[in-house]
């Protein structure tokens, strides 16, 4: 049985069997890229962003042991001109990193196994040509003597940079024996084509990247692979459709990232829980705690936290993301932390204004969690008075409300706003610029079914009054819209005044029937 050389298509067909989005234009891409200068492809995307998905496809495709010709039929790639003359042509390799460090008891040893086995299959494969144990040189010497060339594909490339992240000297091996696979003098002469996938781009020494000829696909810049990220806005709500859920909802909770050419990007491993369970809930960030993201929270560089705070509260903030040396120890500011949660997929990037945010609904509730159990005393206090604020809202207690609100611009006003709610999350689900029909409220806090907790509409005002957001809260017709949840509704008004520095607040109840 064969584990790393040719593996068949296997893994596409059962990817196929499932809930299916069409990505195969990725191969056309890819087939452009043989056996050129450009052929050396790495893609880093968060976890459960597809790449193992889209490796798999890749050796289903340019695997030359098995016939895949049913597999792409009606698919994108099957219309490409290409398509039969790269099809099930090449050998494959295929190396799943991660399989290599859970199978090694000693990580220290990983290369020398990871090479003694590929080059074993090699040998069987091809029994008259004597190979040498250094895996770069066997396929140097298979090259040479049969004029294979061959697919290199590589899942989860820096896991090694992860599982062994203090071991300088095993992650310096490792960078050369995939320098002797991909910049060595013989690399043309036995690679058509390389693919290789990670959560974080190649490993930098100072600007530098260790592996120069790859040609890079970010989430800072993912070029013309931006199509393949996730899922495009067409695709959910294609999909919304067939499953019949609501596309609005799908939006909230799991668009976000956003790119030059594609500006609505979909978690893929969300979107598919969420149209198999026939709800909507948070389940990417389930397939990891938020220990993970806590941890980075906890390092506090330069006022990380109270960026943390703004983001959660809707602000976009700048970074720069040019320092970061894609590895997870050799951070140094704030913006290296925020670098870094670009490419784990907590963040949003805005390349255009080279701005950060939290990008939907699932994930800013797992910085919620993450910053309510965060060590230090100052983002303690800000949850502490949050919940403090919601008590006094509940309470009706105006006075106390508008004293936590500090801020004295109109967008940071609506920022402190919905960080200052922060203790909503567990029992109410966040909406802001709902619309009414006539207008749109600035903050609807919809309570979870679960809970007996009533409507929170508030309305934020800029050198006016409190009572003239409550007026206009009133002009719209509410009630219709909130048809199905609780009777109660507290109206809440806060106004800033430029003159006084001052804000105020009223609040109301309003009864449905």
């Amino acid at each position: 049985m064969r584990k790393y050389l040719n593996l068949g298509n296997a893994g596409f067909t059962s990817v196929r069997k499932g809930i299916y989005v069409d990505k195969t234009g990725l191969i056309s891409f890819i087939n452009g890229t043989l056996g050129t200068k450009e052929k050396l492809t790495c893609v880093s995307r968060p976890r459960r962003f597809g790449k193992s998905f889209a490796a798999q496809m890749l050796c289903a495709y340019y695997d030359k042991t098995c016939d895949s010709r049913s597999l792409f039929a009606g698919l994108e790639i099957a219309s490409d001109r290409d398509y039969l003359k790269y099809l099930n042509k090449y050998d494959v390799i295929y190396l799943d990193i991660t399989w290599f460090i859970s199978i090694c008891r000693d990580v220290g040893s990983i290369l020398d196994y990871l090479q003694e086995q590929v080059v074993e299959e090699l040998a069987h494969v091809y029994p008259s040509v004597a190979l040498s144990s250094s895996l770069p040189e066997a396929l140097s010497e298979i090259s040479g003597a049969t004029g294979n060339k061959f697919i290199i594909i590589i899942d989860e490339w820096d896991a090694l940079f992860r599982e062994a992240k203090e071991d300088a000297g095993l992650q310096k091996e490792y960078i050369q024996l995939l320098r002797g696979l991909f910049k060595s003098s013989l690399t043309d002469t036995m690679i058509e084509a390389a693919y290789m996938t990670g959560i974080l781009p190649i490993k930098k020494y100072g600007t530098q990247s260790a592996m120069t000829d790859f040609r890079e696909y970010t989430m800072l810049a993912p070029k013309r692979t931006a199509p393949y990220v996730g899922f495009t806005e067409l695709e959910v709500k294609k999909l919304c459709r067939e499953y019949k859920m609501d596309f609005g909802e799908a939006k909230k909770w799991y668009d976000g990232y956003s790119f030059r050419t594609i500006k609505s990007v979909y978690n893929p491993n969300s979107i598919m829980e969420a149209m198999k369970s026939s709800e909507f809930g948070s389940y990417w960030t389930q397939t990891e705690t938020y220990e993970a993201l806590r941890f980075y929270i906890d390092l506090d560089n330069d006022g990380l936290q109270e960026a943390i705070a703004s983001m959660i509260g809707g602000a976009h903030l700048p970074v720069d993301t040019g320092t970061f040396q894609n590895d997870m120890t050799s951070i140094g500011g704030r913006d290296d932390v925020l670098t870094l949660l670009i490419h784990l997929g907590y963040l949003t990037y805005d390349a255009e204004e080279k701005k950060v945010s939290i990008p939907n609904e699932e994930v800013r509730q797992e910085f919620v969690r993450a910053v309510k159990f965060c060590r230090h005393t100052e983002i303690a206090n800000l949850v502490k008075n949050s919940d403090k604020l919601l008590r006094d809202t509940l309470d009706m207690d105006a006075s106390r409300v508008a004293a936590p609100v500090f801020y004295n611009d109109e967008q940071a006003l609506r920022s402190v706003v919905r960080f200052a709610y922060i203790s909503c999350v567990e029992e109410f689900l966040d909406i802001q610029e709902l619309p009414s029909g006539r207008g749109y409220a600035d903050i609807v806090y919809l309570p979870k079914k679960s809970t007996s907790m009533p409507i929170l509409v508030v309305e934020l005002k800029w050198n006016k009054t409190a009572e003239g957001a409550l007026a206009q809260i009133k002009e719209r017709n509410y009630p219709q819209i909130f048809e199905g949840y609780g009777s109660e509704m507290l109206l809440v008004g806060i106004n800033y005044d430029v003159k006084t520095k001052k804000h105020t607040c009223a609040i109301e109840r309003h009864q449905r029937y």
